[in-house]
């Protein structure tokens, strides 16, 4: 080979590693890997919902930092990628691009993995964008004409049975919708935060974006919108079966059982409620009230269990103490709140009718207090509803109040390292609580991540940029996910059940407390509906390896009365139902026995995607396994 084509040789070569170098990308296994964007602005971010020009640009600005990120990292997490397609969509139909718009939503759609999402996903935002392509005024009659005849010839043959659940909840959506709670919305949580820092991150700039375009493509044609989607609901409304009722196990006649300690550490517990049932575990070395450490354990009146307060600290009390303003509305926040369930499962009712005349007459500046009085109805009821759900049906079990207080307010406090390291030994504290008084099943029902964190030193307009924020976010994210494996971890003699969560998100890409915590002594609940299908909000992924019903699960709440709720917050105690029923029959048996006969005596789904759990298959194995034939 002559020196010429040795160079040739060389510089081809060059070549191809040069294009292999510039085409590689940079590989994003989870979720604190991500690029973090900042973006100044002079406007408060309300401002800028309204004004078309500011946002326009900002979005432009986002489309192209999005755009970047799909070709410069290699994203292992789908939904993700779907959030930034749905970006790019959105950035195009601010720009009046419908055709480039309708090819990102069709794109999102075939990206979609739950068979429900991917008949129903942007059908409404296609349709209108096609139409709006034609030339038609959103405004005009002749737009709503060919809409609602195009939306209504695509959603009319659509699978009920597959597609009923994500057809009400968006129903339910629209009827709720409108401009003021939009900007509401971005008020009381963005503006704060904005106002101080005069930025936001890309995550808060795509909900504005997003806002803008449901103002201008989608309330526009709410009307119709509601109204092709009730047509259908009424002519296919056969309710789902229910296949939770026969597969359900009741031990209240069953002689010989043994109780079981079961803790629901949660926002508390109404004890009052399963005290005269004989379901309350009780401190039998404390006594009520007087304020002392009778039984010397570092805990005063813990009667019924052990409660920390919001940073961490010691407390007493199964149930924190409502305030006179939000007590004197007890009753219209039960209904407002019935409302909101009622809406999302499409459910014809005075509260659902309440609500949505409410939140009509709602002003921008009114939001954030109802919010905030939601939220604050929320977090009292939450512990007793999923109390009542891990309660029913076992008389021999024991209910332990594990609080902790979770923080409601639409601007959270901004997040402190003291604090942070407080929680980690308020975690190891409280298991080592539990041990000590025999636990042997943990209910936990909420979760957390370093996006939360991140967002609260956003809203309080803390940090040079966004990559200081994540990177102040990870610190204290990553002592808490720690901190609570090292304790989960020294308890092996106890069964945690988290819950997965309601963010329709990969848990194993997005780390989340507790439910991405792989143990051999946790078990995962994600939630399906009534007749076993999969909800569109419970999160998945390898860890989540067992479902149950979190559709609609009805309980009690402070007080006595009962409220259907949903999400994988129901599901969660649903296992620990059957897991505390295995314990109460054979107390003999470890965290890895009973998650092998819950694991066993499920179901597999059609779609080979969830175990859902049967309570009569299980118990049905716990009794072949102590006759020797399992």
């Amino acid at each position: 080979m002559g020196l010429r084509h040795i160079i040739g040789f060389i510089l081809g070569i060059t070549l191809i590693l040069s294009q292999q170098t510039a085409i590689a990308k940079t590989k994003v296994k989870s979720a604190s890997e991500l690029p973090r964007i900042t973006y100044t602005i002079e406007s408060a971010p309300s401002e800028l919902l309204l004004d078309k020009e500011q946002l326009s640009a900002l979005a432009g600005k986002l489309e192209t930092d999005v755009q970047k990120i799909l070709d410069e990292y290699e994203i292992e997490d789908v939904a993700t990628v779907k959030g930034y397609m749905m970006d790019l969509r959105n950035a195009a139909a601010l720009e009046g691009d419908f055709k480039k718009a309708i090819e990102f939503s069709a794109k999102i759609r075939d990206m979609q993995d739950k068979p429900a999402d991917k008949l129903t996903s942007g059908l409404s935002t296609e349709t209108i964008f096609a139409a709006l392509d034609q030339g038609l005024d959103i405004q005009s009659s002749q737009f709503k004409e060919k809409f609602k005849q195009d939306y209504t010839s695509k959603i009319k043959d659509l699978p009920w049975d597959i597609v009923q659940d994500n057809i009400e909840s968006s129903k339910g959506s629209m009827e709720i919708y409108n401009r003021n709670l939009l900007l509401g919305l971005v008020k009381s949580r963005m503006d704060p935060g904005a106002l101080e820092s005069k930025q936001l991150d890309i995550g808060s700039v795509s909900r504005l974006v997003n806002y803008r375009v449901l103002m201008d493509f989608i309330l526009p044609a709410k009307d119709v919108i509601v109204d092709v989607l009730t047509t259908y609901i009424a002519a296919n409304r056969v309710e789902k079966p229910d296949i939770w009722e026969a597969r359900k196990v009741d031990l209240t006649n069953t002689d010989g059982l043994t109780d079981v300690v079961v803790a629901i550490w949660d926002s508390g517990i109404d004890a009052e409620i399963f005290i005269p049932k004989g379901q309350m575990w009780k401190n039998k070395g404390e006594l009520p009230g007087d304020g002392i450490d009778n039984d010397k354990n570092g805990w005063i009146d813990d009667l019924y269990g052990w409660a920390h307060n919001l940073t961490g600290h010691k407390t007493t009390g199964e149930l924190f103490t409502l305030p006179e303003n939000i007590a004197s509305r007890y009753d219209e926040l039960v209904s407002l709140s019935k409302g909101l369930s009622d809406i999302n499962a499409s459910v014809d009712s005075q509260e659902a009718s309440d609500l949505k005349k409410y939140l009509s007459g709602l002003a921008p500046e009114e939001v954030d207090a109802f919010l905030l009085d939601l939220g604050y109805f929320g977090n009292y009821t939450h512990g007793t509803h999923v109390a009542g759900i891990a309660a029913e049906g076992n008389p021999a079990i024991k209910l332990m109040a594990g609080r902790i207080t979770f923080d409601h307010k639409v601007i959270p406090d901004v997040p402190r390292l003291d604090e942070t390291l407080r929680s980690v030994r308020a975690s190891k504290d409280a298991v080592a609580y539990m041990q000590a008084n025999g636990v042997r099943i943990v209910n936990m029902s909420w979760g957390g991540d370093q996006r939360g964190i991140e967002a609260a030193f956003e809203a309080n307009g803390v940090g040079d940029d966004a990559e200081m924020r994540a990177e102040m976010a990870k610190i204290m994210f990553e002592y808490s996910y720690e901190g609570l494996v090292a304790a989960m971890a020294s308890a092996p003699e106890i069964l945690f059940i988290p819950a997965a969560g309601n963010s329709d998100e990969d848990v194993d890409f997005n780390k989340v407390i507790p439910s991405s915590i792989a143990l051999e002594n946790v078990l995962v609940a994600g939630a399906v509906d009534q007749a076993g299908d999969e909800t569109g909000f419970t999160s998945y992924g390898r860890n989540v390896r067992v479902h149950a019903n979190g559709f609609e699960v009805d309980s009690y709440i402070p007080g006595g009365k009962r409220q259907k709720s949903s999400g994988t917050s129901m599901s969660a105690p649903n296992v620990t139902n059957l897991a505390a029923k295995l314990l109460a029959i054979d107390p003999s048996l470890s965290p890895k026995d009973v998650i092998s006969l819950i694991l066993l005596g499920s179901d597999r789904s059609e779609d080979g995607r969830r175990n859902l759990i049967n309570p009569k298959k299980s118990l049905a194995l716990l009794k072949l396994k102590n006759a020797g034939e399992f």
